[in-house]
């Protein structure tokens, strides 16, 4: 087997012959995974990390260890440590959906650079505040990475520049090589409104962008959605996953992300249906011993709150 490649960003893991996943180390300026699969005649990246400085170490391993240039970059949702890094990539065909393009250029906005830096600053400091006051290791932890990571975005934005997609796609889009094909799929919107990931059916190889990540209280966007599109991706012959963040695994990181849905989902409607206000529902709830080491910065309650909300206007505008 392929020895793992180290560099100050992240972890290269050979997945397959030609297929690589980048995996970031917390708090070193690539925050999100990536990786690259060799077509054929062609390099196909996915994901371009948080900042341009890593972005552009990505693009040099794979040029270098495929002997191949870089023709496309899939964008797997808009979030900026996915694709601040797209600058590294300006030559090449940047991949997403259109929503993802959409939400990209409304919600990735860098106007005064003097202004955005001072609001960095003081972001920063907040978080050291944070950091200092809270007791719970984990969330601390959390802030910490969150820190080090928004610490890094800091120190490359003078020179960070927005590159937004130019190939844009619906549900589906098959890219073929000559050595392989990559699937890009869009199932709708579960942690973004519309998240994107990629499959490669020959190997059983799935990149998930942030569909999937690793003991991580990420962000949920639509509930419903979620857990449809992980039903669905656990209905494909995947083997291998790499996750938005976190170590690269298997179908039990599916397994692991759908309960973990589930018991919000049933937890908030269950909060509903006894008429639990949001502050009773989340004084009283007991945090499964499952999810107590994960981390985010936010814990499971802000999933929760949101989770909640999310049926309260449902129930609200059908009734």
């Amino acid at each position: 087997m392929t020895r793992a490649i180290e560099t100050d960003f992240f972890i290269l893991n050979c997945l397959s012959e030609g297929i690589y996943a980048a995996i970031a180390k917390p708090g070193h300026g690539a925050w999100s995974n990536a990786g690259f699969v060799d077509l054929g005649e062609e390099l196909l990246v996915f994901d371009s990390f948080s900042t341009p400085s890593a972005g552009i170490e990505l693009r040099r391993h794979a040029e270098n260890i495929t002997e191949k240039k870089v023709k496309y970059l899939i964008n797997s949702h808009y979030h900026g440590d996915h694709v601040f890094g797209n600058q590294a990539f300006e030559d090449t065909t940047i991949i997403s959906t259109s929503l993802t393009k959409k939400w990209f250029i409304e919600k990735n906005v860098i106007g005064d650079l003097k202004r955005e830096i001072e609001e960095m600053e003081k972001y920063l400091n907040n978080l050291k505040i944070k950091i200092e006051k809270n007791q719970e290791q984990v969330i601390r932890d959390s802030l910490v990475n969150q820190f080090n990571e928004m610490s890094k975005v800091l120190v490359d934005l003078p020179r960070l520049k927005l590159v937004l997609p130019t190939v844009v796609f619906e549900e589906k889009l098959i890219i073929e090589g000559s050595k392989r094909k990559v699937e890009l799929h869009c199932l709708g919107g579960g942690h973004t409104p519309s998240d994107t990931f990629m499959y490669l059916p020959e190997e059983k190889i799935a990149f998930m962008g942030d569909l999937v990540t690793e003991n991580l209280h990420l962000p949920i966007y639509n509930p419903d959605e979620y857990r449809s599109i992980l039903k669905q991706v656990k209905e494909m012959d995947i083997i291998t996953l790499v996750p938005g963040h976190g170590n690269v695994g298997n179908r039990e990181q599916l397994n692991s992300l759908e309960r973990y849905i589930s018991v919000l989902i049933n937890s908030s409607l269950q909060a509903l249906e006894n008429n639990h206000s949001i502050d009773s529902f989340l004084l009283e709830f007991t945090i499964p011993k499952e999810y107590t080491e994960w981390r985010g910065v936010n814990g499971i309650k802000d999933n929760l709150t949101k989770i909640y909300n999310f049926y309260s206007l449902a129930n609200s505008t059908n009734g």
